[in-house]
């Protein structure tokens, strides 16, 4: 079973230099979950990713949430095929011997 890290969310806030309104907004839009244990908010490990990259297109490319939200989906559809593709060559050098 594979441990999650969980991160406080503030503590991205300070470290990243971001308003909380930002990460909310993050996730109105299902671009990460925010999980609430007693009375503070976290993120996952996995999610720290995704905000430090959505930070980085906020700030450096001034692109907005709605952008981010489109970009994101992009590269999941991207991955997906990647995967396919992937999948297919397995398949045919499989079935072909080649």
């Amino acid at each position: 079973m594979t441990k999650i890290n969980l991160i406080p969310i503030m503590d991205v806030c300070k470290f990243n230099e971001v308003d909380l309104n930002f990460i909310n907004e993050l996730q109105n839009a299902g671009l990460i979950e925010i999980e609430k244990v007693d009375t503070r908010n976290y993120i996952s490990e996995f999610d720290l990713i995704k905000i430090e990259k959505a930070i980085r297109l906020n700030m450096e490319l001034e692109i907005n949430i709605a952008g981010i939200e489109a970009i994101y989906h992009l590269l999941d559809r991207i991955e997906a095929m990647q995967s396919e593709i992937i999948y297919l060559k397995n398949r045919r050098i499989f079935e072909t011997g080649k």
